[in-house]
């Protein structure tokens, strides 16, 4: 029965060549795969959803991505023919990844308001890498930087490209709108001491800015026991193969710990040097791969 109702009420409102018209549908209907029914229903089920929130709360406004453009369009129309009353819809640009796709749920590569899901510093890493044909669009689109300023900081970028000035102002300002300032400094805190190997960034983490660094790089415990070396640490780590290459790999400059680059591999470990204050080594081997250590029992 709610299926009659709905296909006799929403269903006989809704025009099948406006269905059909939408960009979307057409894509669909001429790739390879088709359009199934229930992708088909989509629209309808969306306009739907737009009436009962006008009905029950009064909601006169939909917003949605660029994207959502014939969704919303479908509800527009729907709730117009059944109340007569008018009713809105806003679409806004879609933010992409830095290969052009789409961020969503969906897609498993949103990106998040809530810390718990995505953290300042990855918040703030995810605008800083944009490329220079958006960064631009982003400053405009997220910032409330005048266009005049944001005219000036592009000026100076294109003179001075390799500082990634637009890019970094960016980050900055998104980061400090969802976190505030303290959110903007735990971001550059963890970027100093992940990507600058900043002792003194690494030893004024909290636990918190830690176990958000943590989630993008590997880490472990270990139990810190006298006399161990830095050949030791690495093995641990799982972060050189073993055998005679992971020994060559620490005697040819390859690892550095704390910032330190470490060609002795059976140079013993030092507190205060190698192990921070907070109990913790950033381990670098090769330019881009970092561990973080968490020693135990120290």
């Amino acid at each position: 029965e709610p299926l009659l109702r709905f296909a006799c009420g929403a269903g006989g409102r809704l025009r099948m060549g406006a269905l059909l018209s939408r960009q979307a549908c057409q894509a669909r209907l001429r790739s390879a795969e088709g359009m199934s029914l229930a992708e088909f229903l989509y629209p309808a089920l969306q306009a739907y959803d737009f009436l009962h929130l006008h009905r029950r709360h009064g909601c006169r406004l939909q917003i949605g991505g660029a994207d959502q453009m014939g969704n919303i369009m479908s509800g527009y129309e729907l709730v117009s023919r059944e109340t007569g009353e008018d009713v809105f819809g806003i679409t806004v640009p879609l933010i992409t990844s830095t290969t052009g796709d789409k961020l969503g749920k969906t897609a498993g590569n949103a990106v998040w308001l809530n810390r718990d899901k995505t953290s300042p510093f990855e918040l703030y890493q995810f605008f800083v890498r944009q490329q220079d044909n958006i960064v631009e669009k982003y400053l405009k689109l997220f910032t409330f930087l005048p266009l005049e300023e944001i005219h000036h900081i592009m000026e100076m970028h294109a003179k001075e490209p390799e500082k990634w000035g637009p890019q970094k102002r960016l980050a900055a300002e998104v980061t400090k709108l969802v976190h505030g300032r303290e959110g903007l400094e735990s971001a550059k805190r963890c970027t100093k001491a992940l990507y600058h190997s900043s002792v003194e960034a690494l030893e004024a983490m909290s636990d918190q800015e830690l176990q958000e660094l943590f989630k993008q790089t590997p880490s472990a415990e270990l139990l810190f026991e006298p006399g161990m070396s830095v050949l030791d640490l690495c093995r641990r780590a799982n972060a050189i193969p073993n055998g005679p290459s992971g020994y060559q790999k620490i005697t040819d400059g390859g690892v550095s710990i704390n910032g330190i680059r470490e060609t002795n591999p059976e140079a013993v470990l030092i507190v205060g040097q190698h192990i921070l204050k907070n109990g913790v080594s950033l381990l670098r081997i090769g330019k881009k791969n970092y561990y973080i250590i968490k020693w135990l029992q120290l």
